[in-house]
């Protein structure tokens, strides 16, 4: 066993140990805290997607959704073509190759000493 994986446990035992006192003693203390601190992290929640996420802060960032709402706007205009006349014009404009290709007998296994 390594250190993290004893120093992890070791809080986790002490913070359900913290809980049981606490919903023993005081349960109403405790649904209050909880509630608190749900509403404080919402709130940091918010003001994260509000102001910092919200705002593309560098120009490809701007550029990015600018080009990303264009697409959008570009698929939603576009009228339903057929796709299997697409690919049929593709297979039409395709020429075969004119190129000779003639295999060269020799000594395949013989290694070069300049590439080492």
């Amino acid at each position: 066993m390594n250190a993290r994986y004893l120093l992890i446990t070791g809080l986790g035992l002490l913070a359900i140990l913290g809980l049981g006192s606490v919903l023993i003693r005081d349960p109403l203390s405790l649904i209050r805290n909880l509630i608190i601190s749900a509403v404080i992290i919402g709130i940091f929640v918010l003001i994260y997607r509000k102001w910092i996420s919200g705002k593309p802060s560098n120009k490809e960032q701007k550029a990015f959704t600018k080009a990303a709402k264009q697409s959008k706007k570009k698929i939603k205009n576009k009228s339903a073509l057929p796709s299997h006349n697409v690919l049929n014009a593709k297979k039409k404009s395709r020429k075969k190759s004119t190129a000779k290709l003639t295999v060269i007998e020799g000594k395949k296994n013989k290694k070069n000493r300049a590439s080492f």
